[in-house]
């Protein structure tokens, strides 16, 4: 590489810090040579000048030194399933969400342009100000027969239904108990509450007892949440176990089961049905309307008290819009079709097992997913992890790569959804190109000699 291009020292450095934080080592830097500016006040207020756009922007330097695509915010051409377009161009896609391949059906479709045609397309208020919509009251009664539970109430965002539940509940002065791997969700929720935060490690129902035995009498009102489907993993709890606890410790129990309506169980009605468990025996169950159910928002289902207390103080509710009509009759209608074909989650079930035995034939490192709908490739580094995301790319293949800090640098993955969609022929091929990309960045010296020498 020359010394007059623009990736010359500069990009190198770059480059080596980039390495360097995704290894969680502290690159190398010269000693400045005299000391550093104070900044003036307008650089202070800059939002370019914050640590974590510094970093970003430092990341981003790296990957177009060695000629990396992002592999973010790709604009799609069409409706991603099983397949998708960008830029016109056709892929199999494994970044979706749409696990039963509901997203587009006809009734799905029909059911919201029926309701875009009689309510338009906002609530126009929160629901306390703007009143009901015949469509959100459908919704939840399905979603809580669906649950067995009293009642349900759906709110516009999986992320604030979290937030809002748990802050609405516990407060300064309780505890809250939560699988080390719990969506970032459930943390947040739970620094808002003030409560105090002990997290478990994943799945390990002898730390959660040790961790309820030594600290439960220090408080008052306790939560354990957990989820259904662990959406980095794919792998699942033991439900029977937490609930023994909770009804040993005086404990709420919360699951998330955003990723496992429509996975988990033989017709996919979740984390209970797959256990075995009476959906009664959990407080709580949240879930998102947009994965199997094909729209956007989000729900908690259980006792009549639990859901009026949320309508009336749940910040995510009553000082947001009410859910879009069009997206509860989605919803709505999605639920329905799962719950009437299971057939679909037969496919799912099947497709998520062919992966799963395809990639372990092959040696890749799957970590422990069940093979259901979430699998990941678990990589090491992040960079290994970007660089083999952007070779199945230029190959057909749209997957995302997980990097840090979403999860830690030396698990950092590409992680595959799998759809009732897919082909078979899909899975053995996409499985196959990814072993043999694997090997041939595995080959040789270090990737990052290997891929500078390549932009030389």
């Amino acid at each position: 590489m020359s010394s007059g291009s623009s990736h010359g020292a500069g990009g190198r450095e770059a480059l080596a810090g980039f390495v360097a934080a995704r290894l969680g080592k502290a690159p190398v830097r010269p000693a400045p040579t005299r000391p550093e500016p104070k900044p003036a006040l307008a650089q202070a207020q800059s939002f370019d000048s914050l640590p974590a756009y510094k970093e970003l922007k430092l990341q981003r330097s790296a990957a177009d030194l060695i000629g990396l695509g992002n592999p973010f915010f790709r604009v799609h051409d069409a409706k991603a399933g099983a397949t998708t377009r960008i830029d016109g161009r056709a892929f199999t896609n494994f970044s979706s969400y749409d696990y039963l391949g509901l997203n587009g059906h006809p009734e799905v479709n029909a059911a919201a342009q029926d309701a875009l045609a009689v309510y338009g397309t906002s609530s126009s208020a929160s629901r306390i100000v703007a009143g009901e919509r015949p469509g959100h009251l459908t919704l939840e009664k399905a979603i809580a027969a669906h649950y067995g539970t009293e009642a349900c109430v759906v709110m516009v965002s999986g992320h604030a239904t979290n937030v809002a539940t748990i802050a609405a509940l516990l407060e300064p002065g309780d505890v809250i108990y939560h699988d080390a791997l719990i969506h970032n969700s459930v943390v947040t929720g739970a620094q808002l509450s003030g409560a105090q935060r002990r997290s478990f490690a994943h799945n390990d129902l002898q730390a959660l007892e040790s961790l309820l035995h030594a600290t439960r009498h220090e408080h008052r009102r306790a939560l354990i949440v957990i989820e259904g489907l662990y959406s980095m993993d794919g792998d699942a709890p033991d439900l029977a176990g937490v609930v023994a606890l909770k009804e040993r410790y005086g404990a709420w129990l919360m699951v998330d089961d955003a990723h496992g309506l429509g996975v988990l169980g033989q017709d996919g009605h979740g984390l209970h049905e797959h256990c075995g468990v009476a959906p009664g025996s959990v407080d709580i169950w949240m879930g998102t309307l947009s994965k199997t159910l094909s729209s956007c928002g989000g729900y908690v289902a259980g006792a009549g008290a639990l859901v009026e207390l949320l309508k009336c103080t749940a910040g995510g509710f009553v000082y947001s819009v009410g859910l879009s009509p069009p997206l509860a009759a989605a919803a709505t209608a999605s639920l329905a079709l799962m719950r009437r074909e299971p057939e679909r989650v037969a496919r799912l079930r099947r497709n998520g097992a062919l992966f799963l035995a395809t990639a372990r034939e092959r040696g890749l490192d799957t970590g422990t997913s069940l093979g259901l709908a979430v699998v990941p490739v678990i990589l090491g580094d992040s960079l290994k992890a970007v660089t083999l995301s952007d070779r199945l790319f230029k190959r057909g293949i749209n997957v995302q790569p997980i990097i840090h800090p979403a999860v830690p640098e030396r698990s950092s993955r590409l992680r595959f959804f799998i759809t009732s969609e897919h082909t078979p022929e899909q899975i053995r091929e996409t499985v196959t190109v990814l072993a043999d990309e694997l090997d041939e960045l595995n080959q040789g010296g270090s990737l990052v000699e290997r891929l500078m020498s390549r932009r030389a």
